[in-house]
């Protein structure tokens, strides 16, 4: 669990950078991805919030990953890492 969290944040870390890097809201920008990630499968991440984006074969693999840590955790951890990046994000 604590390696998923980790790569959880990793990645936070990198949307947040790319989306202020491409001058866009980057709070809407990641709340999309994130609920995406969250709720989605990963097709929908790269026909929604990352459409725009030239998303190559290792980063497709990476997603997957990322995807099938979150789908591993408990609903209710899920509802938490919700609640917690609305607050910051809020």
């Amino acid at each position: 669990m604590k390696g998923s969290s980790t790569l959880l944040l990793a990645a936070a870390t990198l949307l947040c950078a790319c989306g202020l890097a491409a001058g866009e809201d980057d709070n809407e920008f990641f709340m999309d991805f994130l609920q995406t990630l969250l709720v989605g499968d990963p097709e929908e991440l790269y026909s929604g919030p990352l459409s725009k984006y030239d998303v190559n074969a290792d980063c497709r693999e990476a997603l997957a990953e990322l995807k099938s840590c979150i789908d591993g955790l408990q609903p209710a951890h899920k509802a938490e890492l919700i609640k917690l990046l609305v607050a910051v994000l809020g």
